[in-house]
């Protein structure tokens, strides 16, 4: 596709930003990646901002994940049973988007992202078992959500973090930690599932969604330091930050009526 340099310049300063609230807050700021595409970068189809932005959540996700790797924080038998279960669902999920008329889908996605703003505004406990192991009651556990939350991921084409840690949570009984850095294999497989689907289908602004990720890059290189400056103030952050989501899904929502008409 021939994009403008100005379009990939915007692009790449907006996946700057989304890597930056993602490495501050640890989730939610991909759910931003789609707007961005639409409103300011100029993607005009729905579908291929979608697919585009699903393949740079999963791309920045898998960053994330080796640097939690080196820390031993992720759980991998248990993320794999998760992420394993959640293919499906996001191929379910992605395929039946692709049949939604455009500014449907992004009336849909606007719920989407208010629930993701909601859910930050939600106190998140610390407190867990740092030593679970997978067993096969954990794995009957683990499954099912697995699906249904690959079903909603690959359906909005969002990373799914703010479903998965408190999935994990609950089926198995980890630390918030230890879900945070398992969720980011799940991220990396739904985003690589749903975006290997829209690429079938031709969906997929290859020059954007590289500008994305580099812009992403440096987003999550700038983020340590802003993370350690807004320590103290973590929790007011994060609420400015789920309200700017919400305010965000309210404009998205009243652009997909009025076009809807």
């Amino acid at each position: 596709m021939d994009v403008p340099l100005l379009s990939l310049g915007l692009a790449a300063v907006g996946g700057a930003v989304i890597g930056l609230l993602l490495s501050v807050f640890g989730g939610g700021g991909s759910v931003l990646a789609t707007p961005l595409l639409i409103y300011v970068v100029g993607v005009r189809d729905p579908h291929v901002a979608i697919g585009t932005s699903a393949a740079a959540v999963a791309v920045n996700a898998l960053v994330g994940l080796s640097a939690q790797a080196r820390a031993g924080r992720v759980k991998w038998r248990c993320a794999s049973v998760f992420a394993a279960a959640g293919i499906v669902g996001s191929l379910v999920g992605a395929h039946l988007a692709k049949q939604a008329p455009g500014e449907q889908l992004i009336l849909w996605f606007a719920a989407a992202m208010a629930v993701v703003g909601g859910s930050m505004l939600v106190p998140r406990k610390g407190t867990g078992d740092p030593f679970v192991t997978l067993t096969p009651a954990l794995t009957a556990k683990l499954a099912p959500l697995g699906l249904l939350v690959g079903l909603a991921a690959g359906f909005f084409g969002i990373g799914g973090g703010f479903l998965i840690v408190p999935g994990l949570m609950a089926a198995t009984g980890m630390t918030m930690a230890h879900a945070a850095a398992s969720s980011l294999l799940s991220v990396v497989v739904f985003g690589g599932a749903t975006s290997a689907s829209y690429a079938v289908s031709g969906q997929i602004d290859l020059p954007v969604f590289v500008a994305l990720v580099a812009g992403g890059g440096l987003g999550a290189l700038a983020g340590g330091p802003v993370a350690r400056a807004l320590e103290s103030r973590a929790t007011v952050a994060r609420q400015v930050f789920a309200l700017f989501v919400i305010a965000t899904a309210a404009y998205v929502a009243a652009r997909a009526l009025h076009v809807l008409g």
